[in-house]
Protein backbone atom coordinates (compact mmCIF):
# COMPACT_ATOMS: atom_id res chain seq x y z
CA UNK A 1 0.00 0.00 0.00
CA UNK A 2 1.08 3.57 -0.59
CA UNK A 3 3.28 5.03 2.17
CA UNK A 4 0.99 7.19 4.37
CA UNK A 5 3.88 9.53 5.17
CA UNK A 6 4.29 10.25 1.47
CA UNK A 7 0.55 10.84 1.19
CA UNK A 8 0.59 13.22 4.16
CA UNK A 9 3.12 15.40 2.40
CA UNK A 10 0.58 16.03 -0.39
CA UNK A 11 -1.54 18.13 2.00
CA UNK A 12 -1.12 21.79 2.88
CA UNK A 13 0.35 21.89 6.38
CA UNK A 14 1.78 25.12 7.70
CA UNK A 15 4.48 23.32 9.65
CA UNK A 16 6.79 20.34 9.33
CA UNK A 17 5.42 16.80 9.59
CA UNK A 18 7.07 15.01 12.51
CA UNK A 19 5.39 11.58 12.44
CA UNK A 20 2.56 9.59 10.86
CA UNK A 21 1.30 6.64 12.92
CA UNK A 22 -1.67 4.28 12.82
CA UNK A 23 -4.48 5.55 15.00
CA UNK A 24 -7.68 4.23 16.56
CA UNK A 25 -9.51 0.93 16.19
CA UNK A 26 -11.93 1.68 13.38
CA UNK A 27 -13.14 -1.16 11.18
CA UNK A 28 -13.78 0.79 7.97
CA UNK A 29 -11.09 3.29 6.94
CA UNK A 30 -7.30 3.18 7.35
CA UNK A 31 -6.60 5.91 9.89
CA UNK A 32 -3.36 7.67 10.90
CA UNK A 33 -2.44 10.44 13.31
CA UNK A 34 -0.21 13.12 11.82
CA UNK A 35 1.93 15.04 14.30
CA UNK A 36 3.29 18.26 12.89
CA UNK A 37 4.98 21.34 14.30
CA UNK A 38 1.68 23.25 14.09
CA UNK A 39 -0.53 20.55 15.66
CA UNK A 40 -2.15 17.20 14.97
CA UNK A 41 -4.42 15.98 12.17
CA UNK A 42 -6.13 12.79 11.07
CA UNK A 43 -5.17 11.15 7.75
CA UNK A 44 -7.55 8.53 6.33
CA UNK A 45 -7.81 6.30 3.30
CA UNK A 46 -11.48 5.77 2.58
CA UNK A 47 -12.44 2.11 2.25
CA UNK A 48 -13.53 1.54 -1.37
CA UNK A 49 -15.43 -1.64 -0.42
CA UNK A 50 -17.75 0.37 1.84
CA UNK A 51 -17.65 3.69 -0.04
CA UNK A 52 -17.19 2.99 -3.76
CA UNK A 53 -17.72 6.68 -4.57
CA UNK A 54 -15.55 8.47 -2.00
CA UNK A 55 -15.76 11.74 -3.92
CA UNK A 56 -19.44 11.85 -2.94
CA UNK A 57 -18.49 11.60 0.72
CA UNK A 58 -16.06 14.47 0.38
CA UNK A 59 -18.72 16.50 -1.44
CA UNK A 60 -21.10 15.93 1.47
CA UNK A 61 -18.46 16.89 4.02
CA UNK A 62 -17.75 20.12 2.17
CA UNK A 63 -21.46 20.99 2.00
CA UNK A 64 -21.81 20.16 5.69
CA UNK A 65 -18.77 22.22 6.68
CA UNK A 66 -19.89 25.24 4.66
CA UNK A 67 -23.34 25.07 6.25
CA UNK A 68 -22.36 24.50 9.87
CA UNK A 69 -19.25 26.60 10.37
CA UNK A 70 -20.97 30.03 10.01
CA UNK A 71 -23.74 28.87 12.34
CA UNK A 72 -21.29 28.09 15.12
CA UNK A 73 -20.45 31.81 15.33
CA UNK A 74 -23.81 32.23 17.08
CA UNK A 75 -22.48 30.12 20.01
CA UNK A 76 -19.31 31.96 21.08
CA UNK A 77 -19.47 30.62 24.65
CA UNK A 78 -20.10 26.99 23.74
CA UNK A 79 -17.38 24.65 22.56
CA UNK A 80 -18.51 22.68 19.54
CA UNK A 81 -16.26 21.42 16.76
CA UNK A 82 -16.62 19.31 13.67
CA UNK A 83 -13.57 17.84 11.93
CA UNK A 84 -12.49 20.39 9.34
CA UNK A 85 -11.12 19.55 5.90
CA UNK A 86 -7.46 20.30 5.27
CA UNK A 87 -6.89 20.72 1.51
CA UNK A 88 -4.16 19.26 -0.62
CA UNK A 89 -1.33 21.46 -1.88
CA UNK A 90 -3.33 21.89 -5.09
CA UNK A 91 -6.41 23.04 -3.15
CA UNK A 92 -8.51 19.86 -3.52
CA UNK A 93 -10.42 18.32 -0.63
CA UNK A 94 -8.88 14.87 -1.18
CA UNK A 95 -5.95 13.16 -2.86
CA UNK A 96 -5.91 10.15 -5.19
CA UNK A 97 -2.87 7.89 -4.97
CA UNK A 98 -1.39 5.99 -7.93
CA UNK A 99 -3.69 3.03 -7.19
CA UNK A 100 -6.80 5.20 -7.16
CA UNK A 101 -7.11 5.24 -3.38
CA UNK A 102 -8.87 8.27 -1.91
CA UNK A 103 -7.13 10.02 1.01
CA UNK A 104 -8.22 12.96 3.13
CA UNK A 105 -6.90 14.93 6.09
CA UNK A 106 -9.12 16.44 8.79
CA UNK A 107 -8.43 18.50 11.86
CA UNK A 108 -7.88 16.66 15.15
CA UNK A 109 -10.25 17.56 17.99
CA UNK A 110 -7.95 17.80 20.98
CA UNK A 111 -8.49 17.16 24.68
CA UNK A 112 -11.47 14.87 24.10
CA UNK A 113 -12.38 11.25 24.72
CA UNK A 114 -15.02 8.79 23.55
CA UNK A 115 -16.69 5.86 25.30
CA UNK A 116 -18.00 2.44 24.35
CA UNK A 117 -20.77 2.44 26.97
CA UNK A 118 -22.60 5.13 28.96
CA UNK A 119 -21.10 5.71 32.39
CA UNK A 120 -23.82 7.84 34.02
CA UNK A 121 -27.21 9.49 33.60
CA UNK A 122 -25.45 12.85 33.22
CA UNK A 123 -23.33 11.49 30.38
CA UNK A 124 -26.44 10.06 28.71
CA UNK A 125 -28.07 13.48 28.80
CA UNK A 126 -24.97 15.03 27.25
CA UNK A 127 -25.05 12.45 24.46
CA UNK A 128 -28.66 13.33 23.74
CA UNK A 129 -27.90 17.05 23.81
CA UNK A 130 -25.04 16.53 21.36
CA UNK A 131 -27.22 14.72 18.85
CA UNK A 132 -29.97 17.30 19.23
CA UNK A 133 -27.55 20.19 18.79
CA UNK A 134 -26.13 18.53 15.67
CA UNK A 135 -29.61 18.02 14.25
CA UNK A 136 -30.38 21.65 15.01
CA UNK A 137 -27.33 22.75 13.03
CA UNK A 138 -28.21 20.70 9.96
CA UNK A 139 -32.04 20.55 9.91
CA UNK A 140 -32.29 23.45 7.44
CA UNK A 141 -29.56 22.12 5.13
CA UNK A 142 -31.44 21.16 1.93
CA UNK A 143 -31.23 17.37 1.78
CA UNK A 144 -31.09 17.34 -2.01
CA UNK A 145 -27.63 18.91 -1.84
CA UNK A 146 -26.26 15.71 -0.27
CA UNK A 147 -25.42 12.47 -2.04
CA UNK A 148 -26.96 9.27 -0.68
CA UNK A 149 -23.61 7.62 -0.01
CA UNK A 150 -25.16 4.42 1.39
CA UNK A 151 -28.38 3.70 -0.54
CA UNK A 152 -30.78 1.60 1.52
CA UNK A 153 -28.99 2.24 4.81
CA UNK A 154 -31.50 1.92 7.69
CA UNK A 155 -34.34 1.14 5.29
CA UNK A 156 -35.52 -1.90 7.24
CA UNK A 157 -37.83 -3.39 4.57
CA UNK A 158 -34.80 -3.74 2.30
CA UNK A 159 -32.87 -5.66 4.96
CA UNK A 160 -35.92 -7.85 5.57
CA UNK A 161 -36.20 -8.68 1.87
CA UNK A 162 -32.49 -9.56 1.74
CA UNK A 163 -32.90 -11.80 4.81
CA UNK A 164 -35.87 -13.62 3.29
CA UNK A 165 -33.91 -14.31 0.12
CA UNK A 166 -30.97 -15.60 2.18
CA UNK A 167 -33.16 -17.73 4.44
CA UNK A 168 -34.64 -19.52 1.41
CA UNK A 169 -31.19 -20.80 0.40
CA UNK A 170 -28.47 -19.68 2.84
CA UNK A 171 -24.79 -20.07 1.94
CA UNK A 172 -24.35 -21.20 5.53
CA UNK A 173 -27.37 -23.32 6.58
CA UNK A 174 -27.90 -23.36 10.35
CA UNK A 175 -30.49 -25.50 12.09
CA UNK A 176 -29.23 -24.78 15.60
CA UNK A 177 -31.68 -23.85 18.33
CA UNK A 178 -30.23 -20.32 18.40
CA UNK A 179 -30.72 -19.84 14.65
CA UNK A 180 -34.25 -21.24 14.75
CA UNK A 181 -35.03 -18.76 17.54
CA UNK A 182 -33.81 -15.91 15.32
CA UNK A 183 -35.96 -17.09 12.42
CA UNK A 184 -39.03 -17.19 14.67
CA UNK A 185 -38.22 -13.81 16.20
CA UNK A 186 -37.96 -12.16 12.81
CA UNK A 187 -41.12 -13.83 11.55
CA UNK A 188 -43.13 -12.62 14.54
CA UNK A 189 -42.04 -9.00 14.02
CA UNK A 190 -41.59 -8.62 10.28
CA UNK A 191 -44.80 -6.59 9.99
CA UNK A 192 -43.13 -3.82 12.03
CA UNK A 193 -40.36 -3.38 9.46
CA UNK A 194 -42.41 -0.87 7.43
CA UNK A 195 -43.30 1.49 10.27
CA UNK A 196 -40.89 4.36 9.54
CA UNK A 197 -40.85 4.02 5.77
CA UNK A 198 -44.66 3.87 5.69
CA UNK A 199 -44.77 7.07 7.74
CA UNK A 200 -42.37 8.68 5.27
CA UNK A 201 -44.54 7.64 2.32
CA UNK A 202 -47.60 9.13 4.04
CA UNK A 203 -45.71 12.39 4.53
CA UNK A 204 -45.74 12.12 8.34
CA UNK A 205 -41.94 11.91 8.54
CA UNK A 206 -39.90 14.05 6.18
CA UNK A 207 -36.46 13.23 4.76
CA UNK A 208 -33.69 15.54 5.94
CA UNK A 209 -29.92 15.43 6.54
CA UNK A 210 -28.90 12.89 9.18
CA UNK A 211 -25.64 11.70 10.73
CA UNK A 212 -26.35 8.06 9.93
CA UNK A 213 -24.31 6.46 12.72
CA UNK A 214 -24.67 8.46 15.96
CA UNK A 215 -23.57 5.72 18.33
CA UNK A 216 -21.91 6.71 21.59
CA UNK A 217 -18.40 6.01 20.28
CA UNK A 218 -18.87 8.76 17.69
CA UNK A 219 -19.57 11.45 20.30
CA UNK A 220 -16.53 13.24 21.73
CA UNK A 221 -16.56 14.54 25.30
CA UNK A 222 -14.28 17.19 26.73
CA UNK A 223 -11.69 15.72 29.10
CA UNK A 224 -11.94 18.86 31.22
CA UNK A 225 -15.69 19.43 31.54
CA UNK A 226 -17.32 16.15 30.51
CA UNK A 227 -19.49 18.04 28.02
CA UNK A 228 -20.09 16.64 24.56
CA UNK A 229 -18.23 18.86 22.10
CA UNK A 230 -18.36 17.00 18.79
CA UNK A 231 -19.91 14.25 16.69
CA UNK A 232 -17.41 12.58 14.39
CA UNK A 233 -17.35 9.84 11.73
CA UNK A 234 -19.36 11.97 9.32
CA UNK A 235 -18.97 9.69 6.29
CA UNK A 236 -22.55 8.50 6.72
CA UNK A 237 -24.07 12.01 6.62
CA UNK A 238 -26.77 11.72 3.99
CA UNK A 239 -30.49 12.25 3.39
CA UNK A 240 -32.67 10.10 5.65
CA UNK A 241 -35.08 10.24 8.57
CA UNK A 242 -34.14 11.82 11.89
CA UNK A 243 -35.63 8.73 13.50
CA UNK A 244 -32.83 6.57 12.11
CA UNK A 245 -30.45 8.69 14.19
CA UNK A 246 -32.70 8.89 17.24
CA UNK A 247 -33.32 5.16 17.23
CA UNK A 248 -29.66 4.25 16.78
CA UNK A 249 -28.49 6.64 19.50
CA UNK A 250 -31.00 5.25 21.99
CA UNK A 251 -30.30 1.66 20.96
CA UNK A 252 -26.53 1.99 21.37
CA UNK A 253 -26.50 4.12 24.51
CA UNK A 254 -29.26 2.42 26.50
CA UNK A 255 -27.85 -1.09 26.19
CA UNK A 256 -25.43 -0.34 29.01
CA UNK A 257 -23.71 -3.74 28.91
CA UNK A 258 -22.61 -3.40 25.29
CA UNK A 259 -23.22 -5.29 22.07
CA UNK A 260 -21.19 -8.48 22.56
CA UNK A 261 -22.09 -9.67 26.05
CA UNK A 262 -23.95 -12.62 27.65
CA UNK A 263 -27.67 -12.44 26.89
CA UNK A 264 -28.53 -12.28 30.58
CA UNK A 265 -26.76 -8.91 30.81
CA UNK A 266 -28.75 -7.28 28.00
CA UNK A 267 -31.42 -4.77 28.92
CA UNK A 268 -32.74 -1.40 27.77
CA UNK A 269 -31.85 1.14 30.46
CA UNK A 270 -34.92 3.34 30.93
CA UNK A 271 -33.05 5.91 33.03
CA UNK A 272 -30.54 6.45 30.23
CA UNK A 273 -33.37 6.64 27.71
CA UNK A 274 -35.04 9.39 29.73
CA UNK A 275 -31.77 11.28 30.13
CA UNK A 276 -30.94 11.12 26.41
CA UNK A 277 -34.38 12.41 25.47
CA UNK A 278 -34.17 15.17 28.12
CA UNK A 279 -30.96 16.28 26.44
CA UNK A 280 -32.19 15.78 22.89
CA UNK A 281 -35.78 16.96 22.65
CA UNK A 282 -35.32 20.59 23.85
CA UNK A 283 -32.70 21.05 21.10
CA UNK A 284 -35.08 19.96 18.32
CA UNK A 285 -38.38 21.29 19.72
CA UNK A 286 -38.46 24.30 17.33
CA UNK A 287 -38.79 22.04 14.29
CA UNK A 288 -40.18 18.78 15.71
CA UNK A 289 -43.68 17.78 14.61
CA UNK A 290 -46.34 15.82 16.49
CA UNK A 291 -45.51 12.84 14.28
CA UNK A 292 -41.81 13.18 15.10
CA UNK A 293 -42.60 12.69 18.78
CA UNK A 294 -45.05 9.88 18.03
CA UNK A 295 -42.52 7.68 16.23
CA UNK A 296 -39.66 7.83 18.76
CA UNK A 297 -40.61 4.53 20.40
CA UNK A 298 -41.01 2.88 17.01
CA UNK A 299 -37.58 4.18 16.01
CA UNK A 300 -35.61 2.64 18.87
CA UNK A 301 -37.55 -0.62 18.67
CA UNK A 302 -37.09 -0.84 14.90
CA UNK A 303 -33.37 -0.03 14.82
CA UNK A 304 -32.62 -2.72 17.43
CA UNK A 305 -34.64 -5.20 15.36
CA UNK A 306 -32.93 -4.06 12.17
CA UNK A 307 -29.41 -4.50 13.51
CA UNK A 308 -30.26 -7.96 14.80
CA UNK A 309 -31.69 -8.77 11.38
CA UNK A 310 -28.49 -7.59 9.69
CA UNK A 311 -26.23 -9.57 12.05
CA UNK A 312 -28.27 -12.74 11.55
CA UNK A 313 -28.36 -12.27 7.78
CA UNK A 314 -24.57 -11.93 7.76
CA UNK A 315 -24.30 -15.12 9.82
CA UNK A 316 -26.39 -16.99 7.22
CA UNK A 317 -24.31 -15.42 4.42
CA UNK A 318 -21.03 -16.61 5.94
CA UNK A 319 -19.84 -13.48 7.78
CA UNK A 320 -19.14 -11.42 4.68
CA UNK A 321 -19.93 -7.92 6.03
CA UNK A 322 -19.38 -7.66 9.79
CA UNK A 323 -15.93 -8.64 10.98
CA UNK A 324 -15.82 -11.47 13.51
CA UNK A 325 -13.20 -12.57 16.02
CA UNK A 326 -14.67 -16.03 16.69
CA UNK A 327 -17.04 -18.44 14.95
CA UNK A 328 -20.70 -17.71 15.57
CA UNK A 329 -20.09 -14.14 16.72
CA UNK A 330 -22.62 -12.61 14.32
CA UNK A 331 -25.26 -15.10 15.48
CA UNK A 332 -24.61 -14.06 19.06
CA UNK A 333 -24.65 -10.38 18.12
CA UNK A 334 -28.05 -10.93 16.52
CA UNK A 335 -29.40 -12.57 19.68
CA UNK A 336 -28.10 -9.64 21.76
CA UNK A 337 -30.03 -7.17 19.60
CA UNK A 338 -33.16 -9.32 19.71
CA UNK A 339 -32.87 -9.53 23.51
CA UNK A 340 -32.56 -5.74 23.57
CA UNK A 341 -35.60 -5.53 21.31
CA UNK A 342 -37.58 -7.64 23.78
CA UNK A 343 -36.50 -5.40 26.65
CA UNK A 344 -37.64 -2.33 24.69
CA UNK A 345 -40.99 -4.00 24.00
CA UNK A 346 -41.47 -4.75 27.68
CA UNK A 347 -41.04 -1.02 28.46
CA UNK A 348 -43.07 0.40 25.59
CA UNK A 349 -45.49 2.24 27.88
CA UNK A 350 -42.67 3.75 29.92
CA UNK A 351 -40.75 4.97 26.85
CA UNK A 352 -43.87 6.55 25.39
CA UNK A 353 -44.64 8.22 28.72
CA UNK A 354 -41.16 9.77 28.79
CA UNK A 355 -41.72 11.22 25.33
CA UNK A 356 -45.21 12.46 26.22
CA UNK A 357 -43.95 14.31 29.33
CA UNK A 358 -41.16 15.98 27.33
CA UNK A 359 -43.28 16.86 24.30
CA UNK A 360 -43.54 20.57 23.61
CA UNK A 361 -47.17 21.61 22.98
Amino acid sequence: MTDPSAIARQFAFLGEILSVDEYGAGNVNDTYLIRATDGQCILQRLNPAVFPKPEQIMHNLRILDDHVRPKLLAYPNQRWELPGIIPTRSGADYYRDKDGGCWRVQTFIADTESFATIASVAQAQEAGRALGFFHGLIHDLPAHLLHDTLPGFHVTPGYLAAYEALAASPPRPDQSEQALFCHRFIGERKDTAEVLEAARLRGELLPCPIHGDPKLANILFSRNTGQAVSIIDLDTVKPGLLHYDIGDCLRSCCNAAGEDVPLAEVSFNLAYCGAILRGYLPQVAPFFSVADYHYIYDAVHLIAFELGLRFFSDHLAGDVYFRIRRPGQNLHRARVQFALCQSIEAQETEVKNIVRKLQTP
